[in-house]
């Protein structure tokens, strides 16, 4: 074995027994900055990013770096997401299908369906579609959208009548 073997051999033992001392408070650490159901994947991409950058093996202060190396990742999840949620925004503001003449126990009702179910029926009713048309602009069967018609009316009949 040649001593650049054993060099990496060994790095990657201390790797592997860094990550394992700390793994833990760098998970609390990443909780507090994303919250707990993206800690994990926050914690993950920026180990990942940090052992494959190839200064890695020259880093001295291990600990330092991967805090450093989780903070960069939370920053990079958090634009992510806002820019998500700015693209999402964006298009919910288009045009949109609000029908003004629902009641509010109606309108919550119909908030209550499937996500195929309301584009059914706003296509349907709202838009005034025949279900070949909404069958089209789906992308989906003129059965489908029978049966996702067939299946809200009947949640909004049961919804409505209790």
């Amino acid at each position: 074995m040649t001593q650049t073997e054993r060099n990496v051999l060994l790095s990657q033992t201390s790797v592997a027994e860094t990550y394992a001392a700390l793994a833990p408070e760098l998970i609390r650490f990443a909780s507090a900055l994303v919250g707990p159901e993206d800690a994990q994947d926050v914690l993950s991409s920026a180990v990942v990013k940090s052992l494959s950058s190839p200064g890695w093996l020259r880093v001295s202060n291990r600990r330092a770096y991967l805090y450093r190396a989780v903070l960069n990742e939370a920053l990079t999840h958090r634009r992510r997401v806002a820019q998500r949620w700015r693209r999402e925004g964006r298009i919910s503001a288009g045009p949109h299908w609000d029908a003004p003449n629902l009641h509010p126990e109606v309108r919550a009702a119909v908030q209550r369906l499937s996500v195929r179910q309301r584009a059914v029926i706003a296509l349907t009713y709202w838009q005034d579609l025949t279900p070949a048309a909404t069958a089209e602009r789906l992308g989906i069967s003129e059965g489908a959208v029978r049966r996702h018609l067939a299946r809200a009316r009947s949640r909004l009949r049961e919804v409505l009548n209790a």
